[in-house]
């Protein structure tokens, strides 16, 4: 297992698959941004979330369809 830094991006390289190892990247990951980085990075994955439903038409109302 190592990590890399490039560009400020965090990257996790493992040879299997190794749960705790992820995990403790991502802890490590978050403990490393302050309180401001954290929101702002949540925020923008609900700014994200929020656009990808508005794309595929998750929030348009529905469409009342009358029979005839």
């Amino acid at each position: 297992m190592r990590q890399i830094v490039k560009d400020g991006t965090h990257i996790l390289v493992i040879e299997k698959d190794d749960p705790d190892a992820e995990l403790n990247f991502e802890i490590d990951f978050q403990l490393s941004l302050t309180p401001a980085q954290r929101y702002e990075i949540m925020d923008q994955l609900v700014k994200d979330g929020l656009e990808f439903e508005k794309k595929r038409g998750y929030k348009n109302t529905p469409k009342i369809v009358t029979r005839s």
